[in-house]
């Protein structure tokens, strides 16, 4: 991060609040870090270009003069953010990336003109600013990842059981995992969507911010990046192939019955729902356990689920609909779902592309 004042204060007012603030060191002088406002503007385009990165303050600069640094930013593909309070700094908030009024004397022009209104004048707040929504940002995508592979996986068990079907299955919802001509009991369909909705949200977003947050480098890309979608895609298949194997040979595998191997398939995929959870929490780390200790919230809800989806199977067998497993069936489900972490661990040594996929179809 790179922060400039660029003030209508003269340059030795300038220079005393940046030194005060660090951005200048006391007595520093190197050209061309501090300059006016009219000496950029007659700046060539090419030396505009060349020098805006290394100036840290600019002094006597107007309304004019301040958008145009930010338009030479922008030029050379920096995410600029802009904080002002008067209504002259109104263009260089709406030209800005992101737009910041600040202050109890903050404008309405200015406010109007800004993308986030700070109400207090301490400076600390840009920074909790960031830092929480850099981090909202972090947890509506380890959501979203998890979510997208959920509802591929559960579409395609869906759509395949429902046409391999030789009546239409009784019950067809979209997103739940249903076998032949007998779906999911309505309670597993609602213990599902407690699971990959309500539950794995408080998991997955309610995490405390971290420092890797704030030092990670700025870049405009889209809400599903390419990394997510080497994500989604491995899991979200290798998912299907488990619980279309177990579907249509699980029967012949383990030697049970119809409503056994219901129940293997319900707990299979919840089980693996909950390994994926531990997947999502790290987009791009290889180490998914990483600051795991500071995560409480997440691993009590971790915790909660599996004991509550013991007592589905187990406990609430008539309630539920399901039958009980023996340890070996529950040694199969486990492994299964278990495969998800190493497998998490391999597909993140696969380089993707830096233009996201979507921006072929433009």
């Amino acid at each position: 991060m790179n922060i400039k004042i660029v003030t209508r204060d003269s340059t030795s007012i300038a220079r005393a609040i940046a030194t005060e603030c660090g951005i200048l060191k006391p007595d520093q002088n190197i050209e061309g870090e501090v300059v006016e406002g009219l000496e950029f503007q007659n700046y060539t385009q090419e030396e505009k270009m060349e020098r805006v990165d290394k100036i840290l303050v600019m002094a006597g600069a107007t309304a004019d003069q301040t958008l145009l640094m930010v338009e030479y930013l922008q030029r050379k593909d920096h995410i600029v953010a802009v904080v002002g309070d008067a209504p002259e700094d109104s263009a260089a908030l709406r030209k800005a990336d992101v737009g910041i009024s600040m202050g109890s004397q903050a404008t309405d022009a200015a406010k109007e003109s800004s993308d986030i209104v700070i109400p207090n004048d301490d400076f600390m707040s840009v920074v909790h600013v960031l830092k929480w929504g850099r981090t909202m940002i972090n947890h509506l995508q380890t959501f979203t990842q998890f979510q997208i592979t959920v509802s591929i996986t559960s579409l395609v068990i869906d759509l395949a059981t429902a046409v391999s079907a030789q009546k239409p299955p009784s019950i067809n919802i979209v997103a739940t995992v249903s076998s032949g001509e007998i779906p999911f009991a309505a309670l597993q369909l609602l213990w599902v969507k407690l699971v990959i909705g309500t539950l794995a949200a408080l998991a997955l977003t309610l995490e405390q911010p971290a420092k890797k947050f704030t030092s990670r480098p700025v870049k405009k890309d889209f809400l599903i990046t390419n990394i997510m979608w080497r994500n989604i895609l491995s899991q979200s298949m290798y998912h299907i192939a488990v619980l279309l194997t177990l579907q249509f040979k699980g029967k012949t595998i383990f030697g049970v019955d119809d409503q056994v191997k219901d129940t293997l398939i319900f707990n299979t995929f919840v089980l693996c729902q909950i390994f994926n959870k531990f997947n999502a929490r790290e987009l791009k780390k290889k180490n998914i356990f990483k600051r795991i200790h500071r995560s409480k919230l997440f691993v009590s809800i971790v915790g909660l689920v599996i004991v509550l989806q013991f007592v589905m199977v187990e406990l609430l067998k008539r309630f539920a609909g399901t039958k009980r497993l023996n340890l070996v069936q529950w040694g199969v489900s486990i492994g299964l779902a278990a495969i998800s972490w190493p497998l998490a661990w391999c597909v993140k040594w696969m380089p993707v592309p830096d233009d996201p996929f979507l921006s072929y179809l433009k």
